[in-house]
């Protein structure tokens, strides 16, 4: 019988959220020696930290507005480079103004650096263009500053699986329904595998909340109440590389002054925007014109530039923003001890950064381990994420560079676009045997480079399902809904993009899923 299908686990600590927070502090106490457990609802990075800009911040873009945050953001951006550095591409980035900007803003930049300790370099207009071409002709100043390019799903796979070597459980699909209690301590935690509809019980000695946006969600099954407000932030991919560096616009935070490198697509974004719900989130037709119209200020080659993706993702902020200005809530993190609301054994670590994870989470240990009585030490400072061989398939590039260095012809490509072979998939099939389930293909896309590319997964979402069915992974009518599930989520991101050559793509898209399966995307 699986772990699964037990009837009570036990572990000393149980974390809820499978995102960069939750696996960090996975990490952070599994080094420190506490069993502990994770779950969620449903798989690595499915909320903040797989809709991000995959920015490793300097801090620059708050110095204006929130030099707490910066100073924090410069301190994890140095200690990331050192401990994690196979996630992380030191970029650099530059700071520019175009003609229009706030002289005054522009004057006091460095002024502002300095105040929060920051690096910020002036940079001759001249030689900024030449290290950049993409900046406009009317670019007025720009600063160089210590920005970087991180990899989300590859930080998160570092941390889980370095995790799960230590001791750590890992229940993906699991969602938590219910809590048991006795006087202010909660002795269990109820919860539902997905997969096979089976309930259980984890009995827990603390429960750590790091849910994100749906923070407070959590808190209410245990009776506490946290203020989340839901700002929605929508970014696209480009086709190809845009800049070497990060490029900022040269003005207090805004929609649309961001642009990205990441592998070999650009990032543009972000919008801020107030939500009610969690449902639904995806980008719209209108979102999309406003951040090229606004990009291509900065970087006018974004006004034609091709398009391969749109997607949103929900930032938890915790505080009181004025109506429709998400911008003026501190980017800061919030370790809520819920003691106050008469449960000893719960906590909520929620806002911050991507780049202030490792931060968030050591808090977060230091605070479970005090209750423990556990007295070692944080380790996330001075030990070195380990760069585990089943987790490089998610860097770009790195699967075309074993395809190409160690060609079987027999290790068919499943993914052209990715340059995805069979060999990595089965690899990756092979990595699922810590969850006592079979994968899927949405399980296959965290992993991997599957489905990035410029199809979108229109043909290797045939292709793997094929594989999974010739490997007996699956059975029946399994493949066509995982690639009923897989496609509609690449489609939330490409509709709102139907022109020029997008177009073409969902209109072959169509009649090969449409068509040939019978398939509906929404």
């Amino acid at each position: 019988m699986g772990l699964i299908e037990s009837n009570s686990l036990k572990t000393q600590v149980l974390i809820i959220g499978g995102g960069a927070t939750g696996t960090g502090v996975a990490r952070d106490l599994a080094l420190r020696g506490v069993n502990c457990i994770l779950v969620e609802k449903k798989d690595i990075n499915a909320g903040a930290s797989g809709a991000n800009h995959g920015l490793l911040h300097s801090g620059a873009r708050y110095v204006s507005n929130d030099p707490e945050s910066a100073k924090k953001c410069m301190d994890e951006n140095r200690i990331l480079k050192q401990m994690a550095p196979d996630c992380i591409e030191d970029t650099g980035g530059f700071f520019a103004a175009v003609q229009g900007d706030d002289e005054r803003f522009v004057a006091d930049f460095p002024t502002y650096c300095e105040k929060a300790g920051l690096p910020c370099t002036p940079m001759d207009i001249k030689d900024a263009r030449e290290q950049e071409p993409a900046l406009s002709e009317k670019t007025i100043a720009a600063y160089a500053v210590e920005d970087a390019s991180i990899d989300p799903f590859k930080l998160v796979l570092e941390n889980i699986t370095h995790a799960q070597q230590l001791g750590c459980q890992f229940f993906r699909n699991t969602k938590v329904t219910g809590v048991k209690k006795s006087g202010r301590q909660i002795k269990a935690v109820e919860l539902l595998d997905k997969d096979s509809g089976k309930a259980f019980c984890i009995e827990t000695e603390m429960v750590v909340n790091a849910t994100g946006a749906w923070a407070g969600q959590v808190a209410g099954l245990v009776g506490a109440d946290i203020d989340v407000i839901y700002s929605k932030g929508t970014l696209l991919i480009t086709h190809n590389r845009m800049t070497h560096r990060v490029i900022n616009r040269l003005r207090p935070p805004s929609d649309a002054d961001i642009l990205v490198p990441g592998g070999t697509v650009s990032i543009l974004g972000t919008t801020s925007a107030r939500m009610k719900t969690l449902e639904d989130i995806r980008p719209t037709v209108e979102e999309v014109d406003y951040i090229v119209d606004e990009g291509a200020v900065m970087l006018p080659a974004l006004e034609t530039k091709r398009y391969i993706r749109a997607y949103s993702g929900v930032r938890p902020l915790v505080g009181t923003g004025s109506q429709g200005n998400d911008r003026s809530v501190s980017r800061s993190f919030d370790l809520i001890d819920h003691a106050e609301d008469d449960i000893d054994n719960f906590v909520t670590i929620t806002g911050g950064k991507l780049t202030t994870f490792r931060l968030m989470a050591e808090k977060t240990a230091d605070l479970v381990c005090d209750r423990l009585g556990v007295s070692t030490p944080c380790q996330t400072r001075t030990t070195s994420m380990l760069s585990h061989h089943e987790t490089q398939w998610a860097v770009p590039g790195f699967s075309s560079r074993m395809w190409l260095e160690h060609h079987d012809p027999d290790d068919l490509l499943l993914c052209e676009c990715e340059m995805v072979p069979q060999s990595a998939i089965e690899e990756i099939l092979a990595s699922f045997h810590v969850f006592e389930k079979e994968a899927d293909l949405n399980g296959i896309s965290k992993r991997s480079r599957v489905g990035k590319g410029g199809c979108q997964g229109a043909f290797c979402s045939i292709r793997i399902a094929a594989f999974l069915y010739d490997r007996g992974v699956i059975s029946a009518n399994e493949g066509i809904d995982n690639i009923r599930d897989f496609l509609n989520a690449r489609w939330k991101g490409q509709q709102c993009l139907l022109w020029d050559m997008p177009m073409a793509a969902a209109e072959l898209q169509e009649a090969m899923h449409c068509g040939l399966f019978g398939l509906e995307l929404r």
